[in-house]
């Protein structure tokens, strides 16, 4: 009988885990917002609380923490336009530069190792076909609706609407202890990734902002605000902004020793703050095994796309937490934590 029984459970969960990724991506519309939403509304739990303590009414509370949110977005979209006017009035002729040192690299390639390059068509006229600007209108639509849906999840995490305690007492942890404990350290770390995330992801932007204005590389603003963004994403995020950057500072810059240093210092401040304050930050309790970071990077970007490589750590963070609550799951949570190489 015991041994039937766990037959079926074994076959019920071939069956389920399947079904279960399976509708995380065709309702991914829903469920990325809903994530999003919540890692933000952990974010403003600490204010929501304090404000709490203080007898301002709840929904006031959530006033003011929508209007922060609006206020951090309206800066980002004034420093995206500043970006934008900048790169628009540039006339530094870059596509210009570019084909010159392309022509270059591409001569002394085939002269000294006899690589062979074919023609290609105009890029710039390939991007703006018909078909590549209905992609982009379609991704705006896109990206739109997902920000009104997560600012209207942000509403009910904070109201209280959504209560993931609640959710796990009733369903995964049934015992009112062991929920309790598991929602305080879920709570506790993710918002201090969140925390730490922003401020290291800030500090990375501001530092290779400034890298551009000392070099003298165009468009500081822009590539700081990408630093920024791209930075989410771990481990992938730094080897982005440092190739993509030296690519363009190699268009730019003439002198070799001058691209050789800001290639250096770009890097460096990656490190810094990527691979020696951020693990600082987290601290040693907070920790994932690089081979699972690699793997969930993977297979949440593969269901989600850029925001499944945004989001993978945090939601492996919540999993681990989970699947330490219970004995039988606990070596998959000890793998994932790892004992010798950790990243974060």
């Amino acid at each position: 009988m015991l041994e039937q029984r766990r037959t079926t459970n074994i076959l019920l969960l071939i069956i389920v885990v399947p079904l279960v990724f399976y509708l995380l991506k065709i309702l991914s519309f829903i469920f990325i917002p809903l994530v999003f939403s919540m890692f933000i509304a952990l974010l403003f739990l600490p204010l929501m609380r304090w404000l709490g303590k203080h007898k301002v009414p709840k929904f006031v509370s959530i006033i003011i923490v929508i209007l922060l949110i609006v206020g951090g977005l309206t800066i980002g979209v004034e420093l995206i336009q500043l970006s934008s006017k900048q790169i628009m009035a540039s006339d530094s002729g870059f596509f210009e530069k570019a084909e010159l040192k392309l022509s270059e690299a591409k001569l002394y390639i085939e002269s000294n190792f006899g690589v062979e390059f074919q023609e290609n068509k105009d890029i710039l006229a390939q991007f703006f076909q018909k078909d590549s600007i209905g992609s982009t209108v379609d991704f705006l639509r896109k990206f739109l609706t997902t920000i009104l849906m997560t600012t209207f999840f942000v509403v009910l995490w904070l109201a209280e609407s959504i209560n993931v305690h609640k959710l796990l007492n009733n369903t995964i942890l049934k015992k009112k202890h062991a929920s309790i404990k598991a929602f305080m350290k879920i709570e506790r770390d993710l918002n201090t990734f969140i925390k730490v995330k922003v401020l290291v992801s800030l500090l990375t932007g501001i530092g290779t902002g400034l890298a551009c204005v000392f070099f003298d590389v165009s468009f500081p603003i822009f590539w700081g605000l990408f630093a920024f963004v791209i930075n989410f994403v771990q481990m992938v995020g730094s080897f982005i902004t440092v190739i993509l950057l030296s690519i363009f500072a190699f268009v730019e810059l003439e002198t070799t020793s001058t691209l050789f240093f800001f290639i250096l210092f770009i890097t460096g401040v990656q490190v810094l703050f990527g691979a020696i304050l951020e693990p600082i930050f987290m601290g040693k309790s907070f920790s994932i095994n690089v081979i699972a970071v690699l793997v969930m990077l993977m297979f949440w970007g593969f269901l989600w796309g850029i925001p499944g490589l945004i989001m993978a750590i945090p939601i492996t963070v919540f999993i681990k937490i989970l699947l330490e609550q219970f004995p039988s799951t606990k070596v998959i949570a000890s793998l994932l934590s790892g004992n010798d190489t950790k990243l974060i």
